[in-house]
């Protein structure tokens, strides 16, 4: 007797889940960073690390962790694809809003700090970030959404939308990681022993986590199939 012939695969699933964990605690350990051990948030304050405190909230939870929801809402969000394109969208808009505001409180704090503006390597990459992402998403609202392409347009133009969000997303999780290491060698932290240390490692390694999740989700079927 022949064996029968059967195909498994991989669901996206799990993948989903991980990822949304991942948010919760990226989300906790940044609140945590910010609150606790770094004075609070403001925008208008005379302590100017309240004001810079926004640029990293704004820019891993709004931007990055928004932004990786976004791009997982096909596979996660239950409903029809309508409803699932909706969330996208929003989560999106959301996602470049933060990442603006982010951007601007950073300007802020180093306007009122007379620092300069544009020196450091992540400045560079979070400029070039925002403004592709900004240009993504007018491209994919106009052509998927408002008033919308051909359905042949759409197709063709569909895996380079799908490859240029997740190269965007990828870019958007260097920056993070260049900012995150700007902070640790600025504030001179110790990995063993200050606790401020270990916040911003394990926030670094779980964005890198963050985004193989996100990579994973997208690539794989939403559901199992034998």
């Amino acid at each position: 007797m022949a064996p029968k012939n059967r195909s498994y695969q991989v669901s996206a699933t799990p993948f989903t889940i991980f990822a949304h964990l991942i948010v919760i605690a990226v989300t906790t350990l940044v609140l945590v960073w910010l609150l606790h051990i770094r004075y609070g948030l403001a925008f208008k304050s005379t302590n100017k690390q309240k004001i810079f405190n926004l640029h990293p909230l704004l820019m891993i939870i709004g931007f990055l962790l928004l932004g990786g929801e976004a791009i997982m809402a096909y596979k996660s969000v239950p409903g029809p694809r309508k409803s699932q394109k909706l969330v996208h969208l929003i989560l999106h808009l959301l996602a470049l809003l933060s990442g603006i505001l982010g951007i601007y409180a950073v300007f802020r704090y180093k306007h009122e700090s007379s620092q300069p503006d544009m020196v450091t390597l992540h400045s560079w990459l979070g400029i070039i970030t925002i403004s592709l992402f900004g240009l993504q998403y007018l491209l994919g609202f106009f052509t998927y959404f408002f008033p919308g392409a051909e359905m042949s347009t759409r197709g063709n133009l569909l895996p380079w939308h799908v490859f240029g969000g997740m190269a965007i997303f990828v870019l958007g999780i260097i920056t993070a990681e260049t900012g995150l290491l700007q902070t640790f060698i600025r504030s001179g932290l110790d990995f063993g022993t200050n606790q401020q240390g270990l916040i911003v490692n394990f926030t670094g390694l779980l964005l890198v986590l963050f985004a193989v999740s996100v990579g994973l989700a997208v690539l794989l079927p939403r559901g199992f199939s034998q």
